[in-house]
C-alpha cells in the first residue's frame, strides 16, 4: 500500500519561501509521474507541478518561475521548492503519483503579511 506523507507547510509572508518534502512509502514502480497539487479555501484541487518519470517537469502556469520540483531518488522524497510565495499560493498542498493513490492529509501553507 502506498502512502504520502506530506510536510513542511507553514505561514510565510509574500514573497517568503517554503520547502516542501512528501514521503512516498510503499511499493511504487520507478517509472510513474509523481505530482504536488494544492487546494485552496473555497477551490478545487489542481495540479501546481509534475515530475515526470523521463525526467520532464512540468508546472501550472501560476507558479512556473517561482517553484521547482524536484525528487530524492535514494529517499523515495518528493520536494516542492516554493519561492517568491503570494497570498494566493495558500491552500493545503497534497502529493500524489499517476495514477492517483489514495490522497494523504496534505500540508498546510498560508501566505500573508
Amino acid at each position: 500500500q502506498v502512502e504520502f506523507v506530506e510536510s513542511g507547510g507553514a505561514w510565510m509572508y509574500p514573497g517568503g519561501s517554503l520547502r516542501l518534502s512528501c514521503l512516498i512509502s510503499g511499493s511504487i514502480f520507478d517509472r510513474v509521474d509523481r505530482e504536488w497539487h494544492r487546494q485552496g479555501p473555497g477551490k478545487e484541487r489542481e495540479m501546481v507541478a509534475r515530475f515526470e518519470a523521463n525526467g520532464v517537469r512540468t508546472y501550472a502556469e501560476s507558479v512556473t518561475g517561482r517553484f521547482t520540483i524536484s525528487r530524492d531518488f535514494t529517499k523515495n522524497v518528493l520536494y516542492l521548492d516554493m519561492n517568491n510565495l503570494r497570498p494566493d499560493d495558500t491552500g493545503v498542498y497534497y502529493c500524489n503519483t499517476v495514477p492517483r493513490r489514495p490522497w494523504g492529509l496534505g500540508t498546510q501553507v498560508t501566505v500573508s503579511p
